[in-house]
């Protein structure tokens, strides 16, 4: 699995309507999404604090190929959201999670 960092920045004069926006893009996009084989998890959405404008969603899909393909028709699908607004497209950014042991006892550094 990879994890999916989508980082939209809504123009200003939107930040104080960052929850019904975002609630708007994923009625656009969420239902293609949700039927998807390669679909893992619900998104989830934060808002920066100094810049409540900028909201990051993130949520796992099976492989990043598989989202870049899936991901092409969604823009198709955010054009007007896109231009209504956002200051431009969303940015995506893939991670891999590193399995840590964070409850490892006894463990030197």
């Amino acid at each position: 699995m990879v994890t999916v960092l989508e980082t939209w920045r809504l123009r200003e004069e939107f930040a104080g309507r960052s929850l019904e926006l975002m609630q708007e893009m994923d009625d656009i996009v969420g239902p293609a999404a949700h039927v998807d084989p390669g679909w893992c998890e619900h998104g989830r959405f934060f808002q920066l604090h100094g810049s409540p404008g900028e909201i990051w969603m993130m949520y796992t899909w099976r492989t990043r190929a598989e989202h870049e393909v899936f991901i092409k028709n969604e823009e198709l699908l955010l054009t007007d959201f896109y231009d209504r607004y956002c200051v431009g497209p969303r940015e995506i950014t893939y991670f891999d999670e590193l399995p840590v042991d964070v409850d490892a006892v006894g463990t030197t550094s």
